[in-house]
């Protein structure tokens, strides 16, 4: 329904109302009542009300769909352009945008795809794989699209194989994901403009961080992964050691050497940006 007495209403009322109207309006168009829009707006000799209205719902719907392919265009090959915008559609009618940027526009979508996914009450080992799927590349495709933007640490030295460990830390760009599908490949395959197949179950650890505006993906093990989740809930270096040892009954002695060694994970972390020095 379309707001009423506006004319007896404080200006700012008159405004705040008509704002919740119109957005009501661009997200469930279907619910316009016949007559509403010409009580709010003025239409022309060519174009009445109803169809100028009708023109800015095609175009929210249609600008915010684009912004949404351009943040999961991954996702939106293995879909398919039709079925990822009817669940775009959905998306934005139950999650408007709620930022004076679009930047945030699919930080909820991987969670929605998870919520709303039809076979939802089923035990996970029932559910659809390419459900799971879908979802895991929405979470990569998102963590990457944050990365770009995150702060980071150009502009300051970064470490060298020669840095102690007590002098590093993991930087603030840098996420840890665990995915149940080899992601990366699929995301590179298709931003090469290749049509890859969709991967079978296998469970996949990445450490992403950005170096000199670039972003570095790091295939690690599940070792690994859980390591740098201690670096980076602020544990230190032997912390890691002991959960790793703890995880595989491994020796913390023979974890250091390892750690330590010319090309290893150390060195490999340092040259990716991963571990940059304190401070």
């Amino acid at each position: 329904m379309a707001p009423t007495n506006l004319a007896s209403r404080p200006a700012l009322e008159q405004l705040a109302e008509t704002q919740a109207w119109m957005l009501q309006a661009l997200r469930f168009p279907q619910q316009i009542e016949g007559g509403s829009a010409e009580r709010l707006f003025a239409g022309s000799e060519n174009l009445s009300a109803r169809a100028g209205l009708a023109i800015y719902q095609r175009a929210f719907f249609l600008r915010l769909a684009d912004c949404m392919r351009l943040q999961f265009p991954a996702l939106c090959h293995a879909l398919g352009a039709e079925l990822f915008n009817a669940f775009v559609a959905d998306y934005l009618r139950d999650h408007p945008p709620e930022s004076h940027t679009l930047y945030d526009l699919g930080r909820r979508f991987a969670g929605y795809l998870e919520a709303n996914r039809p076979d939802r009450a089923q035990e996970p080992e029932n559910r659809e794989v390419w459900i799971d799927f879908m979802v895991d590349l929405a979470t990569f495709e998102r963590q990457v699209f944050v990365l770009f933007d995150s702060p980071g640490h150009e502009g300051r030295p970064y470490a060298s194989e020669e840095t102690p460990d007590e002098a590093l830390v993991i930087q603030r760009c840098c996420a840890l994901g665990a995915y149940r599908f080899a992601v990366a490949p699929y995301y590179h395959a298709v931003r090469a403009g290749n049509e890859p197949s969709l991967p079978p179950y296998q469970p996949t650890f990445i450490a992403m961080a950005r170096r000199d505006y670039v972003t570095q993906m790091v295939p690690i093990s599940a070792q690994q992964y859980a390591f740098l989740n201690i670096l980076a809930q602020g544990g230190s270096f032997e912390d890691g050691f002991a959960e790793v040892a703890q995880q595989t009954g491994r020796d913390t002695a023979i974890l250091r050497q390892e750690w330590s060694a010319p090309g290893g994970a150390r060195s490999h972390w340092v040259r990716a940006g991963i571990l940059v020095p304190r401070g």
